[in-house]
């Protein structure tokens, strides 16, 4: 077993931190995802990361967890993962033409259980003006179903894309750079030769 476990489903997530050169296991979690009442975009994204890496941790003790969590933010709205097709045609005729935030959570979890560290990293996108047929054939795909604000930025929402303000990868859903910073401060990076 390696020193570090992904607490996340996300191939995406995965494919980021394998880019890091980390040696690392993934390992879902499954909480419930639903803000509380009158929980702040920034805060529920961060108590997310930090529930995912605990509940993982509880299951392999000895290892670190790195949980994330990825939410869109319109108009103070948090937009999670659509429900269903038309759920995702409304999020993304909401954000047709208009500028939004992407945060992304990561938080750190070391033996035992104790945080280590976390973040939180604001990217801002704007999309151009969507045509409904243009929704309605991205949402045809199913790519939407499965991603925050029902659409996902490496994919074929990119042509979507008017203006990118940040991090990409944080858009993605995980910021590669607070990542980084974080196994460097646990001693988990750079990455052992040899």
């Amino acid at each position: 077993m390696t020193n570090l476990v992904l607490g996340s489903a996300s191939p995406r997530r995965a494919r980021l931190l394998a880019e890091l050169g980390v040696a690392f296991e993934v390992r879902a979690s499954a909480i419930p995802e639903e803000a509380a009442a009158g929980e702040s975009a920034s805060d529920y994204a961060s108590r997310l990361a930090r529930e995912k890496a605990a509940a993982v941790s509880g299951q392999i003790p000895n290892c670190y967890v790195l949980g994330a969590d990825t939410v869109v933010v319109l108009d103070e709205d948090i937009l999670g993962k659509p429900g269903d097709a038309a759920e995702a045609r409304a999020m993304l005729a909401r954000l047709s033409g208009r500028e939004h935030s992407v945060l992304t959570a990561v938080a750190l979890v070391g033996p035992g259980g104790a945080l280590c560290d976390e973040r939180c990293e604001r990217s801002l996108v704007r999309f151009r003006r969507l045509k409904a047929a243009e929704i309605d054939a991205y949402v045809g795909t199913g790519e939407p179903l499965d991603k925050a604000g029902a659409y996902g930025i490496q994919g074929g929402a990119a042509d979507f894309v008017a203006r990118l303000q940040g991090s990409y990868e944080n858009v993605v859903g995980l910021p590669v750079d607070a990542v980084r910073a974080m196994l460097e401060k646990a001693d988990l990076y750079p990455p052992r030769l040899g």
